[in-house]
């Protein structure tokens, strides 16, 4: 395990306990989540060493990568990506023209499918050697690894999308400039991330599936994501909801308490927290719209 000095956002090098978390998907083993003592911001730490992650991503269970519909909750799960499919592409295409669109962590490729179907030029990164494989396949889509990041020319992509990935980002910094790097000046960055002030999060706590351990690296609020956007030289223009992902994360959170989902807390859940987001803007997951600093 690599045990961290300092804090990914702040560089504080003092943090304190926050939450001991089980990685429920592939391990079951116990991960410590700590918060800075400087700026607050939450990480799991210690963390596997880098070359040593994909171990905990060999799962059916982990949805982006094996694309299954065994089990109701991923049967659910597809039916609300195929849903939100088009209100993601709507989010991006808001105000201005289809150009090159970059999709990182793109998975199996289903979102970056839908928009290369609707005029977007798009080309996919994803680590992940099998769901790169079923994005190529199945779709015909351009997919590299990761490594194609550093090759992509200065300036030229008109938007960048990242749905539920920079959690996952080791050199998180590093991932930031190089968006930074990429990215068109009136271009504009979508960021999707779980968010642990939401009502769901608070209520299960440990028990909160969005924490995701050990394969979530990062646990993110609002003024995370804007501190570290505003450090590189970029700011959030503006904020919105994922209001499925409360009702799918309250599900699987029900299931970790108690082995099997108890569907009306988890769907009574789901509605307090959309309805406390509501005020707060504290949703199980929000997308950021990132835009470089004038």
């Amino acid at each position: 395990m690599n045990s961290r000095k300092q804090c990914p956002i702040c560089d504080g090098e003092s943090n304190s306990p926050f939450l001991i978390c089980k990685d429920n998907t592939v391990s079951k083993e116990s991960f410590n989540i700590v918060s800075c003592n400087n700026c607050g911001f939450k990480f799991t730490n210690p963390i596997p060493e880098e070359n040593k992650i994909g171990d905990y991503y060999k799962s059916e269970d982990y949805i982006s990568h094996s694309n299954t519909n065994k089990g109701l909750v991923n049967k659910a799960y597809q039916t609300v990506r195929n849903i939100t499919l088009k209100q993601k592409e709507s989010l991006i295409s808001e105000g201005k023209s289809k150009g090159i669109l970059i999709d990182i962590g793109c998975g199996t490729g289903e979102f970056l499918n839908f928009c290369v179907l609707h005029g977007w030029k798009g080309e996919g990164i994803e680590p992940d050697e099998s769901a790169r494989k079923l994005g190529k396949e199945n779709y015909n889509l351009t997919v590299n690894s990761e490594e194609r990041l550093s090759s992509i020319k200065d300036k030229s992509a008109d938007v960048i999308t990242m749905w539920h990935v920079l959690e996952h980002v080791y050199n998180l910094k590093d991932r930031v400039k190089e968006l930074k790097r990429i990215l068109k000046d009136d271009g504009s960055i979508f960021i999707a991330v779980p968010n642990y002030e939401s009502y769901d999060a608070m209520k299960y706590k440990e028990h909160w599936a969005a924490y995701d351990v050990p394969r979530h690296l990062y646990h993110f609020g609002k003024s995370d994501i804007k501190r570290l956007m505003e450090n590189e030289g970029m700011k959030v223009e503006s904020i919105s909801p994922m209001k499925f992902d409360s009702f799918y994360v309250s599900m699987l959170s029900e299931k970790y308490i108690s082995g099997k989902i108890n569907y009306i807390n988890a769907l009574l859940t789901g509605l307090k927290s959309n309805s406390k987001g509501t005020k707060s803007m504290n949703y199980s997951s929000l997308i950021y719209k990132i835009k470089k600093q004038a």
